[in-house]
């Protein structure tokens, strides 16, 4: 059986370069023969964190959020699609994800962070680590930086020029790393089940 693997993004703007490199890294990964999965934070359209989903009675939560935990818990593992603004995190994919806790216990997860800047989203992405580690997940070592996005993947998400080059070679090294902490986890939740 495949690996179940979500791609999160985050962005709610209209002219989005991020989503490039979110198209990029699921259909890499389902190339590798992961079964991945595009979690767009604008199309879900969750609303500003007022109540988690664990704080509804059961069946009580809005629908895209009880679809979305389902989807959550039956993931092997995550990558967080992590643009920069103004030196922090993208608030659209730090609402979706602060809606939940309990559902993304015990699974890997792999940050690629981007910026229109030279930088490839290093500050986000360090900000992630933190997060994404107090939130249950066990954040894998390697990650991918792109930047300039829009010299690193042409407008359908293909690699191009130097950038793109450089793109193909450290994601496929996160996505080794990736896999192995993914079997690691799933291994680890077939023989102990998570105590929660």
């Amino acid at each position: 059986m495949p690996d179940r693997i979500l791609v999160f993004y985050g962005s709610y703007r209209e002219d989005r370069a991020g989503i490039r490199l979110a198209d990029y890294v699921t259909r890499r990964l389902a190339a590798r023969g992961a079964d991945a999965e595009l979690i767009d934070a604008r199309r879900i359209g969750l609303p500003m964190l007022d109540r988690m989903y664990k704080e509804y009675p059961p069946g009580g939560a809005p629908a895209a959020m009880e679809m979305l935990a389902r989807q959550i818990r039956s993931a092997d593992g995550f990558v967080f699609i992590a643009g920069e603004y103004n030196w922090g995190v993208q608030p659209g994919l730090k609402n979706l994800t602060d809606h939940f806790l309990e559902e993304w216990f015990w699974r890997p997860a792999g940050i690629v962070s981007y910026s229109a800047g030279r930088i490839g989203g290093a500050r986000s992405n360090l900000l992630w680590h933190g997060t994404l580690s107090e939130m249950g997940m066990v954040v894998i070592s390697s990650t991918v930086t792109v930047g300039p996005i829009a010299q690193t993947l042409d407008t359908s998400g293909e690699p191009i020029g130097e950038a793109g080059t450089f793109l193909e070679r450290s994601f496929s090294r996160f996505a080794d790393d990736l896999a192995w902490w993914t079997e690691a986890a799933k291994t680890q939740r077939q023989r102990k089940a998570p105590p929660y």
